[in-house]
């Protein structure tokens, strides 16, 4: 492998802490609860220059050139969510995890 393979990123990780409950709770109200944290979430990336590599039900995996911005958008992700008028009896807890380090390409990304 050549040294160009590899790259020093920071990747994020998040995913809405006991969200089937939530669903179950929510009920036709989850679908805009669940679309008002995804706005809140790709703000947050697009502001601190992150890349969205994908998204699966409640959870998001994107990366970003440097810690700092990986941390400023996890960050940015809780005091959105924060500022966020929820549906009533709906409190999102918001996991985010970041951690940098080297990375290799591969064929599929």
């Amino acid at each position: 492998m050549q040294q160009a393979d590899r790259v020093t990123v920071t990747f994020l990780f998040s995913d809405i802490e006991g969200s089937t409950k939530l669903l179950e709770r929510l009920g036709e109200r989850w679908p805009a609860t669940l679309e008002a944290h995804r706005r809140v979430v790709r703000a947050a990336l697009e502001a601190c220059g992150g890349t969205e590599h994908g998204t699966e039900g409640d959870s998001f995996f994107a990366s970003f050139p440097s810690a700092a911005a990986g941390v400023g958008a996890a960050a940015l992700i809780q005091r959105g969510l924060a500022e966020t008028a929820w549906p009533e009896g709906a409190e999102l807890r918001v996991r985010v995890g970041v951690h940098t380090g080297e990375a290799q390409r591969s064929g599929e990304g």
